[in-house]
């Protein structure tokens, strides 16, 4: 079955059968983890760096944020039995796609965001493909772990 991610949003999985995907990533970033031990997978869409802009929505929606949404995202992983150390953590997005002149940088602040929280919690990234100016659409599927990323007609995995 294939489970739809939104902006702010995270499924997690250990069902062979689902695909987990999120669509347009812009500036907004997907974390994406796996771990073959124990056959379970999740990707969260995050849109900003930082609750403190909006400590209402972090409460609402923590997945909306990088410093709220990890924490939760890994949590429900290991309630699926995901083990932090086991885990392979991809990243996904962060362009400049509305931001041509970088006025914002929230794509780039959205990267470094996540790499400092998982930092913090003596986790890494393992692959990446983030940055530049176009938008992304990422699926990962629980079955094996395989990342698809598709843009205009392109296709690659990470």
């Amino acid at each position: 079955m294939r489970l739809d991610v939104g902006i702010g949003e995270y499924q997690v999985s250990d069902d062979p059968r689902d695909e987990i995907k999120t669509y347009a990533l812009g500036s907004c970033v997907a974390l994406i983890a796996w771990d073959s031990a124990a056959n379970v997978g999740g990707l969260i869409h995050i849109a900003l760096p930082d609750s403190t802009i909006n400590p209402d929505r972090a409460l609402n929606q923590p997945a909306y944020f990088v410093d709220t949404g990890i924490p939760v995202f890994l949590n429900a992983l290991g309630k699926l039995g995901a083990n932090r150390k086991t885990s392979y953590l991809k990243l996904v997005g962060g362009a400049s796609v509305l931001d041509p002149d970088t006025t914002f940088d929230i794509g780039r602040r959205n990267i470094l965001a996540v790499k400092k929280v998982l930092w913090k919690l003596g986790m890494g990234i393992h692959k990446e493909d983030t940055g530049g100016d176009m938008s992304r659409t990422v699926s990962l599927w629980i079955m094996d772990g395989k990342i698809e990323i598709t843009n205009s007609g392109r296709k690659w995995f990470l």
